[in-house]
């Protein structure tokens, strides 16, 4: 995972800086806008980093991704094409630098109030009907370079993560012990059973957004619009569920079962909400094997200090997918 000079002061650099809002006053400028004020930096994380333009009609982001989500560009500009509704066409993105150019839309659904029961029901209802036209996008999505992480791939990947885990330095916060990578091995059995059973179900192959929450949404009009698509991949339709179901069980005393009922009615002329609820166990098992290869990605151009902050997600979700679900009540 060693690179020459991590992303988050590759994006401090002087030439970075320079080159990144020239090329932000230029896109501006194509689009019929003119920067007024001064180009503020307000995050940068180890995959990611954010510039804010103020314009003569409205402010501007501009993204920057790391190597491992450089597709996310080129991926929302696809997915502006096929779901107007519901993704803002960016203003410009510059696929080889895994730049985006998108208009603000003020506060997110998530800032704007504390979300209620109807809101999680309307994103997770939205997420679906996505799920259900994206799927026969898939040869155009996977062109756009949206990582294929379906079913058949997850075995290949959880060997390779224990491989990659286990050869880290014994001080990095996701080094493998032998012994722990052995009770991996062991369960690989798990993994396998998760696979099967997600080929055989109905659901298809879709679009996973990755990190599917209210802060990740604009309420515009009777229409959510969704952005932030770097974690996003193309696996099972119910993975998308699972960071909905983290920050409801987690954050949140709002009925879970009730927002999983306004997902599974989207596709309920093929599966019950108990067929379903069947489904998920295994599903949780094959997105934490993906998600801790994302995370591998995401903290692949950290420094020191930020693997302190990030450094064992890919541990942590990789023997996630041996504990059971729904987790045991305490």
């Amino acid at each position: 995972m060693a690179v020459d000079i991590p992303f988050s002061e590759v994006v401090a650099g002087t030439t970075w800086q320079r080159d990144a809002r020239d090329w932000v006053r230029q896109r501006a400028e194509d689009a019929g806008l003119r920067v007024t004020g001064a180009i503020e930096q307000p995050r940068v994380r180890p995959w990611s980093a954010q510039l804010v333009a103020p314009t003569d009609h409205d402010r501007l982001w501009f993204k920057a991704n790391c190597a491992a989500s450089a597709f996310e560009p080129s991926l929302h500009a696809v997915l502006a094409d096929l779901e107007p509704e519901e993704v803002d066409e960016p203003v410009a993105i510059e696929a080889d630098r895994g730049w985006v150019l998108t208009r603000d839309r003020g506060t997110t659904l998530g800032e704007r109030r504390e979300p209620t029961l109807a809101d999680w029901q309307r994103l997770l209802a939205t997420g679906a009907s996505m799920q259900r036209r994206l799927a026969a996008h898939g040869p155009r999505l996977l062109a756009a370079g949206l990582p294929d992480c379906a079913p058949r791939t997850v075995l290949a990947r959880f060997d390779s993560m224990i491989a990659r885990l286990g050869a880290l330095p014994a001080d990095h916060p996701s080094h493998l012990p032998a012994g722990h990578a052995a009770v991996l091995e062991d369960g690989r059995g798990v993994v396998e059973e998760a696979v099967a059973t997600l080929s055989d179900s109905p659901l298809p192959v879709s679009l996973q957004h990755g990190d599917l929450h209210p802060h990740n949404v604009f309420e515009v009009g009777e229409t959510l619009r969704v952005f932030d698509f770097g974690d996003a991949q193309w696996s099972h339709a119910l993975e998308a569920l699972a960071v909905p179901y983290g920050w409801l069980t987690q954050r949140s005393d709002l009925p879970w079962a009730e927002v999983l009922a306004a997902y599974c009615e989207v596709w309920s002329d093929l599966l019950t909400r108990s067929d379903i609820e069947a489904l998920l166990p295994a599903a949780m098992v094959t997105h934490a094997v993906n998600r801790s290869w994302t995370w591998w990605g995401a903290t692949a151009q950290a420094t020191q200090a930020e693997l302190r902050d990030w450094g064992d997600e890919p541990l942590y979700f990789l023997a996630l997918a041996l504990e059971p679900f729904p987790p045991p009540a305490n």
